[in-house]
C-alpha cells in the first residue's frame, strides 16, 4: 500500500510518518515483536532526515506501540489486554476462592498471569516504608519482591514489606508460594482480619532498572501505586510498592459516596 505521508496535510512530517507506522501496526502489517524498518530505510521511504525519524520512533514509543532496544533496533511492542486494576480485586471471596489479587484482576482481563519471584528476605525498612508501617527506618521487615506477567509481557514489579513481629510466625510468608488466596489469605488465617486499603498512585518515568525489568524503552512512564493494607485494629501490616508499565493498565475504583 502507498504511503499518503506528505499528501495534503498540515501535520507535522514526523506526525504523519508515526501515524502511517502505527496504522501498519494496527492493520498487522507490522506484528508483534517485529522490527520496524530502520532509520536508513525510513529515511529513504518518507524522504525526510534522520531528526525526523527519530521523533517519529519516539512518538511510538511514548503511544506504547514500539520498544527500542540501544543497539538492536525498534521494534513492534506485544500488547497482552489492558488490565483493569480494580478496588474490587480486593475482596474477601477472592481470597476465599483461592485466588490473589492478581489472579483475580488479569483473569477478568482475560489473559494468562504468571509471577516470578524474585527474592523473599528481611531487610531493613526504607524511610518512607517505615513511616508507613509504624517502624523505625532500618527496622527489619520482611520483604518479598516479584515479577508479574500477562500473556509472558512482564507488566509490573511490586515489592510487599511486612513487620518483622507479623512475619515471623507466618511460616508460608517466606515460601515462593504462599498459598490459595496469597499473602492476604495468610495473614487472615493468623487473625489480621483486613479493613481497608489505602492507595497512593504517582506517574513518572521508568528509571533505568524498571525499564529493564519491564522491557520498556528509556524514557517510557510507569505508574507507581504505593498500597497500605490496615487491619480492623487501625494496624497497617503490609506495604506493596508497584511500579507498573504505565500502557498496560486502567486504574478503575469504587468509591462510596457515604460518609
Amino acid at each position: 500500500m502507498a504511503s499518503t505521508v506528505g499528501a495534503r496535510s498540515a501535520k507535522p512530517m514526523y506526525l504523519q510518518i508515526a501515524d502511517d507506522i502505527e496504522e501498519q501496526i494496527k492493520s498487522d502489517r507490522l506484528a508483534p515483536g517485529e522490527e520496524i524498518p530502520s532509520e536508513a530505510a525510513l529515511m529513504e521511504r518518507y524522504g525526510v532526515s534522520s531528526g525526523t525519524v527519530r521523533k517519529a520512533v519516539a512518538e511510538l514509543r511514548t503511544a506504547g506501540l514500539v520498544v527500542t532496544y540501544q543497539g538492536k533496533g525498534s521494534f513492534v511492542k506485544s500488547r497482552p489486554p489492558v488490565t483493569r486494576k480494580s478496588s474490587d480485586r480486593f475482596r474477601r471471596s477472592h481470597r476465599r476462592a483461592g485466588k490473589a489479587a492478581y489472579i483475580a484482576e488479569t483473569e477478568q482481563a482475560g489473559v494468562k498471569p504468571t509471577v516470578q519471584v524474585l527474592s523473599i528476605g528481611p531487610v531493613p525498612a526504607p524511610q518512607e516504608i517505615a513511616d508507613r508501617l509504624g517502624v523505625e527506618e532500618g527496622a527489619k521487615v520482611l520483604a518479598r519482591r516479584r515479577l508479574y506477567f500477562s500473556d509472558g509481557t512482564p507488566t509490573e514489579e511490586a515489592t510487599s514489606y511486612l513487620p518483622w513481629d507479623v512475619a515471623r510466625d507466618i511460616p508460608e510468608l517466606f515460601e515462593e508460594n504462599p498459598g490459595g488466596g496469597g499473602i492476604y489469605a495468610r495473614l487472615e488465617d493468623h487473625g489480621h482480619e483486613f479493613a481497608e486499603y489505602t492507595e497512593t498512585i504517582r506517574a513518572r518515568i521508568a528509571t533505568k532498572q524498571e525499564a529493564t525489568a519491564l522491557r520498556l524503552s528509556p524514557g517510557s512512564p510507569v505508574i507507581h501505586l504505593t498500597r497500605n493494607a490496615v487491619t480492623t485494629t487501625g494496624r497497617v501490616v503490609e506495604v506493596c510498592d508497584t511500579i507498573m508499565a504505565a500502557d498496560q493498565f486502567v486504574l478503575d475504583y469504587r468509591i462510596p459516596a457515604t460518609d
